[in-house]
């Protein structure tokens, strides 16, 4: 749980009790490559910090995998709409490699809310950062080349590159794998 301590204290400064007030929430959860964490039409329950491993956020699109984001260790993944509001989930979170999580439930989420104001502020901050994320995202398809997604992808979490199948990246960056295959070549 010491990724997950050091994630919350990067973010928020807490008291060492508080901390483990926040801790003893989380409960580990370890999930094999190809098992899913969430599948598409459930109602999410939970949200998990990914202590180490490699998860993918997809849908299915005219038969086709659609890959939206790419969770790494360090990260948060949930369906962000169903946890929040119950309502019907419209992602399948994978395991791409094994990984080993630490989840919490959506009622323990939302009492730590009411009862710990620390974790309210890491919560909004975890909130404003999924936003800022999405944003980016979508200007960065909007308004920038696939050789410009590939860089910033590449400079920011190389690590992908070698323990993600490139199918995945390159639905993720909206390109072919072919298309990713000739950017990784010349760089």
């Amino acid at each position: 749980m010491e990724k997950l301590k050091n994630c919350i204290l990067s973010q928020v400064d807490v008291k060492e009790h508080v901390m483990t007030t926040i801790l003893s929430a989380f409960k580990p959860l370890e999930v094999n490559k190809g098992e899913f964490f969430l599948k598409s039409g459930k109602i999410c329950r939970q949200m998990a910090f990914i202590d180490s491993g490699y998860l993918r956020m997809y849908d299915i699109v005219d038969g086709k995998e659609i890959t939206l984001w790419i969770g790494s260790q360090g990260r948060f993944i949930t369906s962000l709409s169903s946890f929040v509001f119950e309502t019907s989930n419209h992602w399948n979170i994978q395991a791409i490699t094994n990984c080993k999580l630490y989840t919490i439930n959506r009622d323990a989420h939302f009492k730590l809310n009411k009862t710990e104001p620390k974790w309210l502020e890491f919560d909004n901050l975890l909130l404003a950062n999924s936003f800022a994320l999405l944003e980016k995202n979508m200007f960065s398809q909007l308004h920038t080349t696939a050789k410009q997604r590939f860089l910033s992808l590449l400079n920011e979490e190389p690590d992908l590159f070698k323990n993600v199948p490139l199918q995945y990246i390159a639905s993720m960056l909206g390109i072919t794998p072919e298309s990713l295959s000739r950017l990784r070549k010349t760089h």
